[in-house]
């Protein structure tokens, strides 16, 4: 069994409870162990790095340590966590000053930053250190009939990492269809959620949030499947409020990719966390099922 360092950030062990179930659950079956880091900390988070940039590098280098600590390569769920991690880890390796500093400070907790280990996103651990092949097989109840829009986000591929393709990717769609699944042609899907923006400016952010569930909905999607708590808290969330401000009538159920392959394996949904959604899929679940069922 391979084992990683998981980071489960802020956000999933408390509002992305599903999420985090689900992961555990999903790489479990698939013969993988994520020990969850001791001691960890918040990554920065987005914003911090506009506030003190050196601090922010200390936070996300000091979870980077730990893990090179353990021997361990690190797997992030969260895309903004993702995102800061990759990013301290690439700037650290190419500014010798910078990683001096901050290993000044992370001597407090007898660590050092290196620099060698990898730092992962769930779902590059899905798809291309687990493999799709190794999915499929151990699939037990095929999604067919679920037509998913795959929710990339901004974040998990931009700014761009090492040589990903940025511009069309298609591995969200291959995990989909590994698990049974139809993925639909979204055309947003790495389109901007708000993130933030919603404190700042709520009109704009629901001006974005409306365009995505629209695309949603014109591409015949019964669900959502995203990678990224804040994605899943703004789509699923502010449904209410967006149909009262555009007069619309959207109920599109927003659930994480882990929950699905889960699903497709066979997995309890109240172990994959499912049943606390503001907008539930149990009706688009249930039509999934209707054709196996001879309905």
């Amino acid at each position: 069994m391979k084992e990683y360092a998981y980071f489960p950030g802020c956000s999933l062990e408390k509002m992305a409870i599903g999420y985090h179930r689900s992961t555990l659950e999903t790489t479990e079956k698939l013969g993988v162990k994520l020990r969850e880091l001791d001691d960890w900390n918040c990554c920065g988070a987005t914003a911090y790095f506009h506030v003190d940039e050196l601090l922010a590098y200390t936070l996300g280098a000091r979870n980077l340590a730990m893990a090179e600590k353990e021997g361990l390569d690190l797997v992030a769920p969260c895309s903004g966590c993702y995102k800061n991690m990759f990013f301290t880890q690439a700037h650290l390796n190419h500014d010798p000053d910078l990683k001096e500093h901050i290993n000044d400070a992370l001597e407090e907790d007898n660590l050092h930053f290196v620099g060698k280990n990898t730092v992962h996103h769930l779902i590059d651990l899905f798809v291309n250190e687990i493999g799709l092949e190794k999915i499929r097989n151990t699939v037990k109840q095929p999604l067919e009939g679920l037509r998913i829009a795959p929710y990339y986000g901004c974040q998990i591929l931009r700014p761009r990492k090492d040589h990903d393709e940025v511009e069309n990717p298609l591995f969200f769609e291959d995990l989909l269809s590994s698990i049974g699944a139809t993925p639909a042609d979204y055309s947003l899907k790495m389109k901007c959620c708000g993130g933030s923006l919603l404190i700042t400016s709520r009109p704009a952010a629901f001006a974005m949030i409306n365009n995505l569930l629209k695309n949603a909905v014109d591409c015949n999607a019964d669900v959502i499947a995203t990678a990224c708590p804040l994605c899943q808290i703004n789509l699923e969330c502010y449904q209410q409020q967006i149909n009262r401000e555009y007069n619309t009538h959207y109920s599109v159920p927003v659930v994480y990719f882990t929950q699905l392959v889960g699903m497709a394996f066979g997995i309890a949904p109240k172990n994959l966390g499912l049943g606390k959604e503001f907008i539930s899929p149990k009706k688009a679940f249930e039509a999934m099922k209707a054709p196996s069922n001879g309905k």
